[in-house]
């Protein structure tokens, strides 16, 4: 079972009787759907609905959730939070030294520690599970095992695959992989994403890039028309947020689709559910 630490993750606590009333009101996250011993997505959006915080959320406890979220952002997404919080009887507070593991298949050597939390971003076979309390269990694999991991499951994450603010849910697939409650109330950016979905207007998806890819941040093209950007590269394969039109497109006219000059294949995540449009559209 490889195992990898994580040394980019903060996690943030968020307890007290009014928790999880005053985070479902304002995350993408159906809270009602949430079990013990799961790691969900979610993210806290803009006005317009995009994604300003990505974070995977899990229970610890009664009234007590622990977000798993990028370093970079954790400062800003606690004061976030604490500005919505208002009169809700929460406390806010992340961690001064976070330990983050995750590690992926079956293995009944960790059966004597810990058992983390699955997260649900991963087919439940590959059996991917988030540790945040010690003792760890030891580091076996190098992080770009990790990355090879999410690149070939479609899971996007932000700082690595897209720019916090610059995406939509659909965007990176959080309509899909229970990152989004479509049937709970209102939150921050609600209204943007469910018009996104009762009109299936969503046009950027995650794709997986194969070829002599080039760095991450470079522009993918096809036929003069900007199609999207490469995100995480491992190897020869990467995680790309592309126009899903667009590419249609160039597959239908065998126009060849390029990043840096040098011609890659694109393709449909395994568990993705999308497909691509009947009809290709400029505007999309």
């Amino acid at each position: 079972m490889p195992t990898v630490h994580l040394d980019d993750r903060s996690i943030i606590t968020v307890e007290g009787e009014d928790a999880e009333t005053f985070l479902q009101n304002i995350i993408t996250a159906d809270l009602s759907q949430l079990r013990e011993g799961e790691a969900r997505p979610s993210a806290l959006l803009s006005p317009q609905g995009k994604i300003l915080f990505d974070f995977l959320i899990s229970r610890d406890g009664d009234d007590r959730f622990l977000l798993d979220i990028r370093v970079a952002l954790a400062d800003d997404f606690v004061r976030r939070l604490t500005m919505y919080k208002l009169r809700a009887k929460a406390t806010i507070s992340k961690q001064d030294q976070a330990f983050v593991a995750v590690s992926w298949g079956d293995d009944s050597a960790l059966s004597h520690i810990d058992s983390g939390v699955r997260d649900t971003r991963f087919p439940l076979a590959l059996d991917v599970r988030r540790f945040y309390k010690l003792p760890l269990p030891a580091a076996t694999a190098h992080e770009n095992a990790w990355s090879a991991q999410r690149i070939e499951s479609g899971v996007a994450e932000s700082g690595l695959d897209y720019t916090a603010g610059d995406a939509f849910p659909h965007d990176v697939l959080l309509d899909e992989n229970g990152g989004v409650g479509f049937k709970k109330g209102c939150y921050i950016g609600q209204e943007v994403v469910s018009r996104m979905q009762h009109r299936g207007t969503a046009r950027r998806r995650v794709m997986i890039a194969s070829g002599a890819l080039p760095l991450p941040g470079t522009e993918i093209v096809a036929g003069g028309k900007s199609v999207g950007t490469l995100g995480t590269v491992v190897a020869g394969t990467g995680l790309a947020i592309v126009r899903i039109d667009r590419v249609k497109d160039a597959i239908d006219t065998s126009t060849p689709i390029t990043a840096h000059g040098v011609r890659i294949d694109l393709r449909i995540p395994p568990t993705a559910k999308y497909r691509f449009p009947d009809t290709a559209t400029e505007e999309g």
